[in-house]
């Protein structure tokens, strides 16, 4: 599974994991806060300034103030203060809306609602997403990703610096803090703008008001200890969610479960597959030749939509490790070819490329428009049909199959950070009944010898072999043809052979190094052939 991202010079991540440090928009104005006393939120010691004063209050105190009547008031009560409280705009702020926004998205985000590439895209964002220009475009993913991409870390430096984590009802506090947080410790946003920033929005929300001394506190400690915060949370499973780490220490080993973690801590290159000329295409985008049609572009490429070849339909796409499966159906030139879950496309086009006579399906309307789009760009044909695997009736059978079934994505977390904070344990288990449910379905469809490639872009075992397993129990007219490395089209993936000839692509392989253009999506991929006519038991 593979997205187009759009990239904005100046704000994509280094391989460093921080980006290139520059100041604000042109013409940007940072507020600037006097220093205040840490409020009891943070634990006293002889490196952190403490407010001696005694209170109750667990995130600040305040001096009372007289009423005109002669009675004090507490100005720390939100209840009675706030129809009086001025609130700051984000007009005029330089760089407030791109916060703001980033606040928004995230909590939108990690509720699940929308995936991080609904929320940045210019067609399925929100109106304000629309309103920035293309420089705030590009800082607002770049913190967005780097929210999501080293939110474990993130997490366990906050940590470091509360007494106790942040109250439930303490309204955007916790998105502040990480917004604030990601720019201070892997953007190169000047400090100094985003506590600034942080702190202007903890006053703007209404139950955020009384932390907003706090958000300063934190966020300008983080700001002088980045070093020492960094050094002390640098093991790379930081940035994994306990149960998905364990799940990779399971099936693949400490070492290995490790070296995916680390991948993950880096912005992926750009890979593209090309439909003809490779070497040309190679040499005018500067791009590495990865296999027979697939390049990898050097980070900081531009704009997708920008790239010479882009417009003329040269090329789309596509994660070197997604190319993959089409290729495992071998020649499929004249033949008819279903391709399952189809959308957004990427390998409905390599086999329409390679002359197959192609029906591409997929259950959501919305992103068959965009396949089809993307085929239009290509010069590329195929019938495209919406509709539900469970419940639909192609009419016929195929030659051959391509299931692509909806999963857990846990193997594209390096290009969609936010799946590793999205998904559950439970989320793996529903997701493995179902595509049971698909791979015997679409089985089905296939003609007395013809075969089908059943993948998934998950690392979880119980999503690829297991899946496999349960079906060839079930049907003894299939049988596994075992793939081979060289099949791939891909040097290297020697490794990505299982034992029952399977294909299994890690992160991590390619090359350990990012530095080195390494690294590559996850994937499993399993061969079977129709030997029978027999039933498909469902």
């Amino acid at each position: 599974m593979t997205h187009p991202a759009d990239r904005c010079a100046g704000h994509g991540l280094r391989r460093s994991g921080r980006s290139p440090r520059g100041p604000e928009r042109s013409g940007q104005t940072s507020r600037h806060f006097p220093r205040r006393r840490v409020s009891q939120t943070l634990s006293p010691n002889k490196d952190r300034p403490t407010d001696t004063r005694k209170s109750a209050r667990p995130h600040g105190n305040r001096r009372p103030t007289a009423r005109p009547d002669g009675r004090k008031t507490d100005r720390g009560d939100d209840a009675r203060d706030e129809g009086r409280r001025e609130r700051p705009r984000a007009e005029g702020i330089a760089g407030l809306e791109v916060r703001r926004l980033a606040v928004e998205i995230l909590g939108r985000v990690l509720s699940g609602r929308r995936t991080l590439d609904e929320e940045l895209d210019e067609t399925t964002g929100s109106e304000d997403l629309r309103a920035l220009d293309a420089r705030d475009r590009g800082l607002l993913r770049a913190i967005l990703a780097s929210a999501f991409r080293h939110r474990g870390r993130i997490e366990a430096c906050l940590k470091r610096l509360l007494d106790k984590p942040v109250p439930e009802k303490s309204g955007l506090v916790s998105a502040i803090l990480h917004v604030g947080a990601t720019q201070i410790l892997h953007l190169e946003v000047p400090d100094r703008a985003a506590v600034s920033l942080a702190v202007t929005l903890a006053e703007a929300d209404q139950r955020s008001y009384r932390y907003k001394g706090m958000v300063n506190a934190v966020l300008r400690r983080m700001s002088k200890e980045r070093e020492e915060l960094l050094a002390g949370t640098a093991e790379p499973w930081r940035d994994a969610p306990v149960w998905l780490f364990a799940n990779w220490q399971r099936a693949f080993g400490e070492e290995a479960a490790n070296a995916i973690a680390a991948m993950h801590r880096f912005e992926p290159n750009l890979d593209i597959t090309v439909k003809a000329d490779v070497d040309g295409w190679a040499e005018r985008l500067g791009a590495r030749r990865l296999g027979p049609s697939t390049l990898r572009l050097p980070h900081g490429a531009g704009r997708v939509d920008q790239l010479a070849g882009y417009d003329e339909g040269a090329w789309w796409i596509q994660d070197a490790a997604a190319s993959i499966p089409a290729r495992l159906l071998g020649d499929v030139c004249g033949l008819t070819v279903a391709d399952l879950c189809a959308a957004p496309g990427g390998k409905t086009a390599q086999l329409a490329a390679a002359g197959a006579k192609v029906t591409a399906m997929d259950i959501s309307e919305r992103r068959l428009r965009r396949l089809s789009e993307n085929l239009a760009r290509l010069g590329l044909e195929a019938e495209i049909v919406t509709g539900d695997l469970l419940t639909s009736s192609p009419g016929k059978r195929f030659d051959a199959i391509l299931l692509d079934a909806p999963c857990s994505a846990t193997g594209t977390i390096r290009r969609h950070p936010e799946v590793a904070w999205t998904r559950t344990q439970a989320d793996v288990a529903d997701l493995a009944a179902r595509q049971g449910e698909l791979l015997a379905r679409a089985a089905g469809w296939l003609k007395p010898g013809g075969t089908v490639v059943y993948c998934t872009c998950s690392l979880e075992p119980q999503e690829g072999e297991a899946v496999v397993a349960a079906f060839l129990a079930e049907n003894s007219g299939f049988t596994r043809q075992p793939i081979e490395a060289g099949e791939t089209g891909l040097d290297g993936l020697e490794g990505a052979i299982t034992p029952d000839g399977d294909l299994l692509t890690l992160p991590s392989l390619l090359g350990h190094d990012p530095a080195e253009q390494g690294g590559l999506d996850g994937f499993f991929a399993a061969r079977l052939r129709r030997v029978a006519a027999e039933p498909v038991a469902s």
